[in-house]
């Protein structure tokens, strides 16, 4: 028999932690064929999801897959996340969480709004990864923007753009 990830018991334990806290619980989603969400809210291949009860309808967060049903621009669309392409959870409100390796990898995303069915889109090879998940902080926005006025001028992101307003993961060991 083999032996279930610690995944899904670590992103379920987190997600109890923060609502516990009353914090609002977010996961950062890479994006690929066996995904379904609104594609107009893909950036770069990933997508952050506020997974509160407030923002969802019908959470269920499996040891495969988060499913639920939430609204983006007030059209409701049923949210389809496989486990092993939770990339992190987090609090909004202070960042605390933990990031994960993503352990496979897949073509493009389904939008949420079409009726395809999963079985009839291009298989992917998963590569089970032994890798300890680690904590991570964020910064928001907000710090970002305190941190950019306090240097000479905007700074490149990794990709070479000045962008600024996303939040950044920082591995903390």
């Amino acid at each position: 028999m083999q032996e279930i990830s610690t995944k899904p018991y670590l992103l379920r334990a987190l997600y109890e932690w923060c609502t516990d806290n009353g914090y609002t619980p977010h996961i950062a989603v890479r994006v690929d064929n066996q995904t379904r969400v609104p594609r107009q809210f893909v950036r770069d291949n990933e997508i952050v999801l506020n997974i509160s009860f407030e923002a969802t309808s019908q959470l269920q967060m499996g040891n495969e897959w988060i499913e639920f049903s939430a609204r983006f621009s007030g059209k409701s669309h049923k949210i389809e996340v496989p486990i092993a392409n939770i990339l992190a959870i987090y609090a909004r409100e202070n960042g605390q969480g933990m990031a994960f390796p993503v352990e496979s990898a897949g073509g493009e995303a389904q939008d949420s709004g079409t009726d395809a069915e999963l079985a009839d889109e291009a298989e992917s090879t998963v590569v089970p990864v032994s890798v300890a998940p680690r904590a991570v902080e964020t910064s928001s926005p907000a710090d970002a923007a305190k941190a950019e006025s306090a240097t000479d001028g905007p700074q490149p992101d990794d990709d070479g753009s000045k962008g600024g307003g996303r939040a950044r993961l920082k591995i903390v060991k």
